[in-house]
């Protein structure tokens, strides 16, 4: 039986539940869930982004569009949200790759998405390869004020770092935990002096199933929008049969519960900043 979230940190944030594109497409009521309750939602005829819980129609919830996805609050929204001044430049290119229902929890979501040590196993040939397994040794950041986890200096082999790639090189990687629910990547580009960004916003539906809203604002002129999309398809098939045989699907808080590495030092932040936050909802405490 799915249960109604309790947990004020998750009632009182912005969630993603769909992309402004698919919102364009649809032009009809839609359906969903957040935090266990059934909402809806459509572009009204005058453009207006209508939210509402299923049983409640004139109710109107919260919501905001930020980085071509519409965000909801159930509770009291933040009145602050995590920038993405990348999204904005005018030569990147900002292509939604669509939302992948997960049964697995949020956090376990993220975590999988920081984890660098999987490339060579679940993404052979594109992310990683054999005999290039490790995981150098690289930095990262809790910081209180910019509320965020950021993991720094990350370098890995890559068969095919990009898109558009046609030969293997070493990835510079950062990886950006802005939000509870929400990882951001940002990778080596075709441009030297900046990064590719490939984002990946949860929508938590009960406490073990998700919608993995995907993205990528990358600077990339030579790659056709389904190309883009095909790349992110692939990588995120290989995940999700992982990710679904994760065991317990919530998120472990407690640090004696699973046995880190040094390549978890990120994730162990990560589950270090969501119990100082005193996040339950999707979690083991």
């Amino acid at each position: 039986m799915t249960s109604i979230c309790k947990d004020p940190v998750m009632l009182n944030e912005w969630h993603p539940i769909c992309s402004l594109d698919d919102l364009n497409i649809a032009k009809r009521t839609l359906d969903t869930m957040l935090l266990g309750e059934k909402i809806s939602y459509k572009l009204s005829d005058d453009r207006e982004i209508l939210v509402w819980r299923k049983d409640a129609k004139y109710v109107k919830l919260p919501t905001k569009s930020a980085y071509g996805f519409v965000w909801v609050c159930l509770g009291e929204p933040p009145e602050t949200f995590f920038s993405l001044p990348e999204y904005d430049e005018p030569d990147r290119r900002n292509v939604p790759t669509g939302a992948f229902g997960v049964n697995v929890s949020a956090g376990r979501a993220v975590e999988n998405f920081l984890d660098m040590g999987h490339f060579p196993y679940v993404h052979t040939g594109i992310l990683g390869e054999e005999p290039h397994t490790e995981v150098k040794e690289y930095d990262v950041e809790v910081s209180t004020e910019r509320d965020e986890v950021l993991a720094t200096n990350c370098k890995f082999y890559q068969p095919q770092p990009n898109v558009a790639s046609t030969e293997g090189s070493e990835t510079d990687y950062i990886y950006r935990v802005p939000h509870v629910n929400c990882a951001l990547l940002y990778k080596s580009s075709p441009d030297p002096n900046r990064l590719d960004v490939i984002v990946m916003y949860c929508q938590p539906m009960t406490e073990e199933w998700i919608r993995a809203h995907t993205g990528m604002c990358i600077i990339d002129d030579k790659s056709t929008e389904k190309e883009i999309r095909l790349f992110q398809h692939l990588v995120f098939g290989q995940d999700k049969p992982i990710l679904e045989n994760q065991y317990p699907k919530r998120l472990p808080l407690d640090p004696r519960m699973e046995t880190p590495i040094r390549a978890d030092k990120v994730a162990i932040a990560y589950r270090r900043w969501l119990s100082n936050k005193g996040v339950k909802y999707g979690t083991i405490n």
